[in-house]
C-alpha cells in the first residue's frame, strides 16, 4: 500500500488521504488531487514554492547540494565533453545520440536553418534602438504565422519538427536582433559551419572583409549556451508550459517564455551585473558599495550573488569561473576595470563572513556576464543570448507536456480577499 498523508480539517473533523509520491530524486510530493472534492479546500502557495506542477524527466536539481542533472547527466560532465547542440538532442529526445543519429540530426537542421524572406522585414518595424528582447519576442511570436493552420500539434512527427526548427532558427533570430540594434546587413546561416561558429558568424560577420571565428570565443559561447540549456521549472519554463496547456501555438509559448525571460529576476540578472560594475566604476568604490550591500536600509543589492534555489555553490558558476578567468587572460578587448571589480568583489564574496553565512556565492549570472562581454557582445543582447542557449529547455518541456497523459490546461487557484458581495449604487445616490 501507498503511504499517505492524513489532512484533517480542525473545524470539522473530516478527513482526506493524500498519496505520497517519490520521485528518481528530490523531496516527496504529497499528492492533493482529491482536497477539493473531500474537504472543499485548495492549497495557498504564493510563487508555486512548495508546489510540484508536473512531472517531469528532462532536468534535475538539488539546490541544498548544489546538484543540476540533465537528463541524469551531471551538468559538470556535459560541459567537459559535450556540445550545445549535443545537448540539445539530449534534452529533446533523451538519450544522448550516436554518430549517426548525430549527423542526422544535423541534416534535419540544415533543412531548417532559414526563416522566410518576409520576416526579415518584421525588423524593421522596429525602431533602430530598440530593446533587442523587444525584438525577439515578437518575431519568435511571428513564426507562428507561418506554422499555424498546417500544424497538429497532437501530432508527435509534427511537435517534433517545431522541436527541429526552434533549434534551427533561435540563433537566425537572435543575430538579426543584433545586426538590426546596429545597422547592419543580415547575414545568412551556413551549413559548412557548427552550431556555435554559425552563429558568431552570423553575429558578426560583414561583407567587406572575411570574419575569422576565435575558436577561443567558440568554447567559451558553447560552455555559455550548455549551462543555460535548462534549469528545471523555472518562471519562463512555467509559462511555456502554462501557455501550452492551452494549446496555444508552439512558438507562442516559446514568445512567452522570452517574456517572462526578460524580467531583471529571471534572464536579465547578467545584464544588471554589467551595469552594477559599471555604477560601481573603480575598485576604490568597491568597499562602499558593500557596505551598501550590507546596510538593510539601502535598496543597492549586489548583481549576481546568491541564487533563489542553491542554497550553496550554484554548480554552473563553478564550471563557468574557470573559464571565465582562462578566456578573460588570452582576449585583449576586455573591458579591464570592470574585470577588476568583478575579480575582488568575487573574492569579497568568497571571504567575507557576511556573504558565507547568508550563502551569497557568485552565481552563474555574475560570470557570464563578463564573459559576453569579453566576446564583444554588447550588453542589451545578453538575455538574448539566454533565451537561446534556454530555448531547447523550453521546447523539450513543451514536447513533454504535450505527451502527459495527465495534460490539462493549467488553471491555478486563489485566496480572495476582495469586498462581499454587493448591490450596485447608481453614479447619483454614491456618498
Amino acid at each position: 500500500m501507498a503511504d499517505t498523508v492524513t489532512i484533517t480539517d480542525n473545524r470539522t473533523g473530516n478527513k482526506v488521504e493524500c498519496p505520497i509520491l517519490d520521485g528518481v530524486y528530490g523531496a516527496p510530493v504529497i499528492e492533493t488531487k482529491t482536497l477539493y472534492k473531500e474537504l472543499g479546500m485548495f492549497t495557498f502557495d504564493p510563487g508555486f514554492v512548495t508546489t510540484a506542477a508536473c512531472r517531469s524527466s528532462i532536468t534535475y536539481l538539488d539546490g541544498e547540494k548544489g546538484v543540476l542533472l540533465h537528463r541524469g547527466y551531471p551538468i559538470d560532465q556535459l560541459a567537459e565533453n559535450s556540445s550545445y547542440l549535443e545537448v540539445t538532442y539530449l534534452l529533446i529526445y533523451g538519450e544522448l545520440p550516436t554518430t549517426e543519429q548525430f549527423e542526422k540530426y544535423k541534416a534535419d537542421l540544415n533543412k531548417r536553418n532559414m526563416v522566410h524572406e518576409h520576416l526579415e522585414r518584421f525588423y524593421s518595424g522596429y525602431r533602430y534602438d530598440s530593446h533587442p528582447m523587444s525584438m525577439l519576442i515578437g518575431v519568435t511570436g511571428a513564426l507562428s504565422s507561418y506554422y499555424h493552420e498546417a500544424m497538429d500539434i497532437n501530432d508527435p512527427d509534427y511537435r517534433e519538427l517545431t522541436a527541429l526548427r526552434i533549434v534551427a532558427k533561435m540563433p537566425i533570430l537572435a543575430a538579426h536582433c543584433y545586426k538590426h540594434s546596429v545597422g547592419h546587413p543580415f547575414v545568412y546561416s551556413r551549413d559548412d559551419l557548427g552550431y556555435v561558429e554559425n552563429f558568431l558568424n552570423m553575429m558578426f560577420s560583414v561583407p567587406m572583409r572575411e570574419y575569422e571565428i576565435d575558436p577561443i570565443a567558440v568554447k567559451a559561447l558553447n560552455l555559455m549556451l550548455i549551462l543555460h540549456a535548462d534549469h528545471e521549472q523555472n518562471a519562463s519554463t512555467s509559462t511555456v508550459r502554462l501557455a501550452g496547456s492551452a494549446e496555444a501555438n508552439p512558438f507562442a509559448c516559446i514568445s512567452a517564455g522570452i517574456v517572462t525571460l526578460w524580467g531583471k529576476a529571471h534572464g536579465g540578472a547578467n545584464e544588471a551585473v554589467l551595469k552594477m560594475l559599471a555604477e560601481i566604476g573603480t575598485t576604490d568604490n568597491i568597499p562602499k558599495f558593500i557596505a551598501r550591500a550590507k546596510d538593510k536600509s539601502d535598496p543597492f543589492k549586489l548583481m549576481g550573488f546568491g541564487h533563489r534555489v542553491y542554497k550553496n555553490h550554484d554548480p554552473r558558476a563553478t564550471i563557468i569561473r574557470k573559464m571565465c578567468h582562462d578566456l578573460l587572460e588570452t582576449i585583449d578587448t576586455i573591458d579591464q576595470p570592470a574585470f577588476e571589480i568583478a575579480m575582488q568583489l568575487e573574492e569579497i564574496a568568497l571571504k567575507d563572513d557576511y556573504f558565507i553565512e547568508r550563502k551569497l556565492y557568485p552565481n552563474v549570472d555574475f560570470y557570464s556576464g563578463i564573459i559576453l562581454k569579453a566576446l564583444g557582445i554588447p550588453t542589451p543582447m545578453y538575455t538574448v543570448m539566454f533565451a537561446l542557449a534556454r530555448s531547447a529547455g523550453w521546447v523539450s518541456q513543451w514536447l513533454e507536456l504535450m505527451a502527459d497523459p495527465d495534460f490539462k490546461i493549467g488553471r491555478p487557484r486563489q485566496l480572495y480577499t476582495g469586498s462581499e458581495n454587493r448591490d450596485y449604487v447608481s453614479i447619483d445616490k454614491r456618498g
